[in-house]
C-alpha cells in the first residue's frame, strides 16, 4: 500500500510540499482551512463585484525566479507571467522618478554616477541567477553548490543597507536601495537588512518583477491543477483543530507559523521543542488598503505608470526614520508605502476603463492604529488628486489579515522576524522537523522565508522523505 501523507495549509508552500511528496509516489491529503486555498495567495473582489484584489502578495520575483516553480509545467495549468514595462518606480519630491529597469544596463544608464557601482554589485548575481537561486533559497547551514558565488552574495547580503547605500554618490540611488532593503521588515542600519535590498534587485534584472494573469490565485490554482494530475486534492473549509484528529498517516507537513503549530501538535511535541517555539518572534505587521478605482492613479512622474510596483518614500533618511521607528514598536510619522497597480497591466482585474490598486505600510505588530490617512497623505504627495479616484476602499489592519489569513500573526507578512538569529534558525535548529518523527513545519517561518516561491515547502517535504525511507527521496531541484 501507498504511504500516506498529509499537509496542513494549501498556501503555496502547503501545496509545493504537496506536490514533492506526490511526485514521490505517497498518497497526499491537503487540508485548508479557508473557502479558497492559497493563503496570502488569492484575488477576491474585496471592494466591488468585477475588482479583483489580490488579499497578500501582488508582485511575485520569487515567484518567476523559483527553481522549484520553474521545474514545474505551470503555464500548462493557467499561469501567465504579464511584466510591466519596469519593475520598479520610486517617486521623488521634484516629481521625477528613479526607475529600477528590467535591463541591468539600461538602470546602469538611468543612474548616472552610480551605474557602474551598481552594476559591480549586481551582474555576477544577475548573470548566474540559475546558480545562485537554489543556494539562497535554501537553509544557510546547507553547504552551497556554488560556494563562491554564495560567499561573494554574502559578503553583501550580511551587511546593514546603510553600509551598502554608502557606496553610492547619489540620492536617488540611494532612496532606491532603501525601499528594496525595507522589504526585510528590519532597520536599515541593522545587519542582513542589505540581503532583502540585494536579492530584490538582483531579481528584478534576472527575472524581473511580474504579475500573474487574474491576480495571484493564479499560481495556487495552477499549482492544485498539477497537484491533481497526482490523484490529490485540496479540501478546503478544513480547519484542523488538532493531529490527533488525524490518524493513519506516515507524514505530517504543516504550512503553518510555530504559534499554530503549538496549539495543534502540541501534545506530540516535546517541552523543549514547544519551548523554542513559544520563544519564536514574530516581525512587524502591515496597514493594509486594497482601492477600487475609476481611472488610473495620476503620478506626478509619468514614468511611474510603467511599473507595477512603487516604493513611496522620499529620501533614504526618511525610509530609514520609518523602519527604525516600526522595528522599535512605534508608528512611523511619515511610513514608507508600497503600493501595486496591476490592473495598468492586466486589464482582468477590474471593469472595463477602471482599475484596482493596493498599498501597505509597516505597522507594529498586531497594531489596531487607523493609518490610513498617513498612507493616502504619502500617496497624495506622489499623486496629487488619488483621492479623487478612488471609487471604494477596503481597510485590512494587522488583526483584520490575521482573521483571513491565521498564518499572518499580528499582520506579520514574512513569517516571523528575518534578523540573524532566526535568519540561521528558523523557527529553531531543525529547520523543517520537529521533535516527532512525523511531523514536520513548511512554511515561511522556515528557510528561506517570505516570499511566494514554494521553497519552504519543497525543502521540508524532501528532508521528510529522506527520513522516511530513502527509496523516496526525490532528485533535488537545480532550475
Amino acid at each position: 500500500m501507498k504511504r500516506k501523507a498529509c499537509v496542513i495549509g494549501a498556501g503555496p508552500n502547503g501545496v509545493a510540499a504537496a506536490i514533492v511528496l506526490a511526485q514521490a509516489g505517497l498518497q497526499v491529503d491537503v487540508m485548508e482551512a479557508e473557502p479558497t486555498p492559497g493563503g496570502a495567495a488569492r484575488t477576491m473582489e474585496l471592494t466591488l463585484p468585477g475588482y479583483l484584489h489580490d488579499f497578500g502578495s501582488a508582485v511575485h520575483p520569487l515567484g518567476k525566479g523559483s527553481p522549484f516553480f520553474s521545474s514545474l509545467p505551470l503555464r500548462d495549468y493557467g499561469l501567465e507571467w504579464i511584466h510591466s514595462p519596469a519593475p520598479l518606480a520610486h517617486p521623488l519630491d521634484d516629481g521625477t522618478a528613479v526607475m529600477l529597469e528590467r535591463d541591468l544596463s539600461d538602470t546602469e544608464a538611468s543612474l548616472g554616477v552610480d551605474g557602474n557601482a551598481w552594476r559591480k554589485l549586481m551582474q555576477s548575481f544577475v548573470e548566474r541567477w540559475s546558480e545562485l537561486a537554489p543556494d539562497v533559497l535554501r537553509p544557510v547551514r546547507s553547504f552551497p553548490e556554488h560556494p563562491g558565488l554564495m560567499a561573494r552574495f554574502g559578503m553583501s547580503a550580511v551587511l546593514s543597507a546603510k553600509t551598502i547605500a554608502r557606496r553610492f554618490r547619489s540620492e536617488r540611488t540611494r532612496v532606491l536601495f532603501a525601499g528594496l532593503a525595507a522589504h526585510s521588515f528590519l532597520s536599515l542600519d541593522e545587519p542582513l537588512s542589505a540581503a532583502a535590498g540585494m536579492l530584490m534587485a538582483v531579481l528584478a534584472h534576472a527575472v524581473g518583477w511580474p504579475i500573474p494573469r487574474g491576480g495571484s490565485q493564479s499560481i495556487t490554482d495552477a499549482l492544485c491543477r498539477y497537484l491533481a494530475i497526482f490523484g490529490s486534492k485540496v479540501t478546503t473549509s478544513w480547519r484542523v483543530e488538532s493531529l490527533s484528529a488525524l490518524p493513519g498517516y506516515d507524514l505530517i507537513l504543516c504550512d503553518v507559523t510555530p504559534r499554530q503549530l503549538l496549539k495543534i501538535a502540541g501534545k506530540r511535541l516535546s517541552d523543549h521543542y514547544k519551548h523554542r517555539l513559544q520563544t519564536y518572534r514574530y516581525g512587524p505587521g502591515v496597514f493594509k488598503v486594497d482601492y477600487a478605482l475609476h481611472a488610473p492613479i495620476p503620478w506626478r512622474a509619468s514614468d511611474c505608470s510603467r511599473a507595477a510596483t512603487l516604493h513611496l518614500g522620499g529620501s533614504f533618511d526618511e525610509i530609514a526614520a520609518s523602519e527604525q521607528a516600526v522595528r522599535d514598536g512605534r508608528l512611523a510619522v511619515r511610513p514608507f508605502v508600497l503600493l501595486a497597480q496591476p490592473s495598468l497591466f492586466d486589464p482582468s482585474r477590474a471593469p472595463q476603463g477602471k482599475h484596482t490598486a493596493w498599498a501597505y505600510c509597516h505597522v507594529p505588530n498586531g497594531s489596531n492604529t487607523d493609518m490610513l490617512s498617513k498612507l493616502e497623505d504619502q500617496i497624495e504627495r506622489f499623486a496629487p488628486g488619488f483621492r479623487d479616484c478612488v471609487v471604494a476602499r477596503r481597510v485590512f489592519s494587522p488583526v483584520d489579515l490575521e482573521r483571513m489569513d491565521a498564518n499572518l500573526v499580528g499582520g506579520d507578512i514574512g513569517g516571523g522576524v528575518m534578523d540573524i538569529r532566526q535568519f540561521l534558525f528558523r523557527p529553531t535548529w531543525r529547520h523543517y522537523a520537529t521533535s516527532a518523527k512525523d511531523i514536520y513545519i513548511c512554511s515561511s517561518s522556515t528557510p528561506p522565508g517570505g516570499g511566494v516561491h514554494g521553497m519552504c515547502g519543497y525543502h521540508a517535504a524532501k528532508t521528510a522523505l529522506s527520513r522516511l525511507k530513502p527509496s523516496y527521496a526525490v532528485a533535488k531541484v537545480s532550475a
